[in-house]
């Protein structure tokens, strides 16, 4: 059981740092290639804080265990906009800009709704390309409605951390495939303690992947969340957050289906924990609509309420 909890606590670790050092390196490789900022921002920094998610449900779902993949997104999905908005909210009241909830919130809900309803009964391979298809007008999306605007938030962060003309195309290629490669061996590192934790505790598959994988999964936006809090850039904690969630949801449960999950016969996950997490983001919404700020006291409504709805993902 030591070996077992060592495994996930240095996979959790590994994964937090490896997938911040994938994420800098490969927005720096595409400002360095001269890719607007607007799409890093989208597509590699939104890409690559759901990397987690990505590697372990994909390597979760092609090892036979679909609740473990499924239970991934569910419950990353409900603490990204809960527990981490409201963790973020709780350090500095967000506010939020108009365009956050015109583009991005909306299509959050969207993705998350089409999540709820491929994942019933487990996704197969025409839905897994129906929600692939879905991301990418996703990404066009907000990439061109969001290409006017002169100081997008999640872009100007990027440029920020990626300033090309300091730094060298093939040391920061060699940190993208590094933390790459380190995002892999602690996704598998948690994957195994997990299983190894759910067998031995006699709890579910889909329960352990909502809540501990999950958990440790989200631990980059976590540290997003945190260093933006930090600096006051609050409408960088809800876009990433949007967009994780947008990826999860579309990118994750799509290489879900053409992997092949399988059935999944979990209502935890299929009723109660898809509908929680559509909820969730729905509230999140609404109070972003309302005065377009979050404050503290509705971020610590958002930390209890993350708290409520765990016990019930079994």
């Amino acid at each position: 059981m030591v070996l077992t909890l060592l495994a996930v606590v240095v996979g959790v670790a590994l994964l937090a740092y490896a997938a911040d050092q994938f994420v800098l390196g490969a927005a720096r490789v595409a400002l360095i290639r001269r890719l607007s900022p607007i799409v890093v921002g989208v597509v590699v920094v939104g890409f690559g804080t759901s990397a987690p998610e990505l590697l372990v449900s994909g390597i979760a779902a092609a090892s036979g265990q679909p609740e473990i993949a499924v239970g991934n997104v569910v419950g990353s999905n409900i603490a990204n906009l809960s527990l981490l908005l409201g963790v973020g909210a709780i350090l500095i009241p967000l506010s939020v800009a108009s365009s956050t909830v015109r583009r991005e919130a909306p299509i959050a809900v969207a993705a998350m709704v089409a999540y709820a309803l491929a994942v019933q009964g487990g996704i197969s391979l025409p839905e897994g390309v129906a929600l692939l298809v879905a991301l990418g007008l996703a990404i066009w999306k907000v990439a061109t409605s969001g290409a006017g605007i002169a100081a997008d938030p999640l872009g100007a962060e990027t440029e920020e951390l990626a300033d090309a003309s300091m730094h060298s195309l093939r040391t920061e290629a060699v940190r993208t495939l590094l933390g790459l490669v380190g995002t892999i061996a602690g996704a598998q590192l948690l994957l195994w303690g997990a299983v190894d934790i759910a067998d031995r505790a006699g709890l579910g598959e889909g329960f352990v992947g909502a809540t501990l994988v999950a958990v440790g999964t989200s631990l980059p936006e976590l540290v997003t969340v945190v260093q933006s809090a930090r600096r006051k850039e609050t409408d960088l904690i809800v876009g990433n957050l949007l967009g994780s969630n947008m990826f999860n949801a579309l990118g994750v449960g799509g290489v879900t289906g053409l992997i092949g999950a399988g059935s999944i016969d979990d209502p935890g996950l299929t009723e109660f924990g898809v509908v929680a997490a559509t909820g969730v983001a729905v509230l999140a919404w609404v109070m972003m609509r309302t005065g377009r700020s979050i404050s503290r006291l509705e971020g610590v409504v958002l930390v209890v309420l993350y708290a409520c709805l765990v016990p019930f993902l079994s």
